[in-house]
């Protein structure tokens, strides 16, 4: 998947070290570095481990990895067909207004058309004004009737035992 001076190709495990790299370059651009927990050898393990969690695609220019898309397989139980989930999708600052994201997009996009996926779906914090208007532009829907519900650390560890 080659367009203009980006290779998009998936993730290799000697690419862990650029990907963390630019998911805390995320966290800090969405103001939840705080939150980052997860460590390079983390990431190794949920992407090339006996058992991955996530797949990755990645942004090649100049040999220097730019830009990532982390994803994973989820369900739709009205479609009962797997849908593909976008965790993650960023561009290096120095590599923005390229084109790259929307490239990637399609990357996944195609990706999703030959695995047979019924969604492709991802999440944009609400403030994201740019996101959500760029994703509008690429043919998304910003559900505005759905929330993310999320149980963690210690509320989770409680929901488990009730």
């Amino acid at each position: 998947m080659n367009s203009n001076s980006l290779s998009i190709r998936p993730a290799l495990p000697e690419d862990v070290n650029a990907i963390f790299g630019m998911i805390f370059e995320l966290a800090v651009f969405e103001k939840l570095e705080h939150m980052v927990v997860a460590n390079e050898a983390m990431l190794h393990e949920s992407l090339f481990g006996d058992h991955p969690a996530a797949e990755a695609l990645v942004g090649v220019e100049n040999g220097e990895v730019v830009t990532f898309a982390l994803f994973f397989h989820n369900f739709s139980t009205f479609l009962c067909q797997k849908g593909l989930y976008l965790e993650d999708l960023y561009v290096k600052q120095s590599c923005r207004g390229k084109g790259y994201g929307k490239q990637m997009l399609v990357a996944l996009a195609q990706l999703a058309v030959e695995r047979k996926c019924g969604r492709f779906e991802w999440s944009v914090l609400d403030w994201n004004e740019s996101a959500i208007s760029f994703y509008r532009g690429m043919g998304a829907t910003v559900m505005p009737d759905w929330r993310i519900c999320r149980v963690t650390g210690d509320a989770l560890k409680q929901l488990a035992t009730d």
